[in-house]
């Protein structure tokens, strides 16, 4: 099964009065390429889709022309979910018609994306809030994702039912992620965990972020998780932003 992970395009982003559009067109017309020489199964986008909530129209055009041709006209699953750049909106508003090319967008840690059988044989089945399992054509394995989009910690609270202001909300997460895995641990599959946040050791100061940065480190931990919070069984995690790999 071959995966490609991207987090982070920040279309429309701007150096004072310079855009940077046209270089951003060049490196998405690079990640096609790639995607179609490996000849790619499921592209998996860990968010920071756009670099701020109302993005220029140029932009927008952009993100919808690449995921499109990254689809293959349905051959190759698109995943998408929101970063803290991003509004959910936004990245929620096309699903309906994405999804029928192959393109799936998970904008809310609670998204439930709709059950659905495309013609090339993209198959998307076995679906919760923050849980999907995607089947590839030529593919025995399920492909099984636990989406973690970007949430504030309103937004967590609200999505995940938490009420506990003792609880700190990186248990929270870590506490959906076992749930979400623990009927699959043991069951044949490419098991992989997509979220945008910051993740670092639990004995390990977080580096400052930029000025110029939107922060993801908040009041609450929210979005700040320790590396051993990640569940067992995974074979690979796509972290966006600030992002690891382990």
């Amino acid at each position: 099964m071959k995966l490609m992970h991207t987090a982070d395009w920040h279309l429309g982003k701007r150096l004072e009065r310079f855009s940077r559009l046209e270089e951003q067109a060049q490196v998405l017309e690079e990640i096609c390429q790639i995607a179609e020489q490996e000849a790619v199964q499921a592209v998996l986008i860990a968010g920071d889709i756009f670099d701020q909530f109302n993005p220029p129209t140029e932009a927008i055009q952009l993100f919808y022309r690449t995921t499109k041709r990254l689809a293959r006209n349905g051959e190759c699953a698109v995943v998408v979910i929101a970063g803290n750049h991003d509004s959910p909106e936004r990245i929620a508003a096309p699903d309906p018609l994405a999804r029928e090319c192959g393109i799936f967008m998970a904008a809310y840690p609670d998204t439930c994306i709709e059950p659905i059988r495309l013609e090339s044989g993209v198959e998307v089945r076995n679906t919760s809030p923050g849980y999907c399992e995607i089947i590839l054509p030529g593919e025995d394995c399920p492909l099984r994702l636990i989406l973690t989009p970007y949430a504030n910690e309103q937004r967590l609270r609200t999505c995940l039912g938490f009420d506990n202001p003792e609880e700190a909300l990186r248990d929270l997460l870590a506490g959906q992620w076992k749930k979400r895995t623990a009927h699959f641990a043991e069951q044949p599959g490419v098991n992989v965990l997509i979220a945008h946040l910051f993740m670092h050791r639990r004995d390990t100061k977080p580096p400052e972020e930029p000025e110029e940065e939107r922060s993801i480190l908040q009041v609450g931990g929210a979005p700040a998780v320790f590396a051993e919070a990640l569940p067992t069984g995974l074979h690979y995690t796509a972290l966006g932003h600030l992002h690891r790999y382990h």
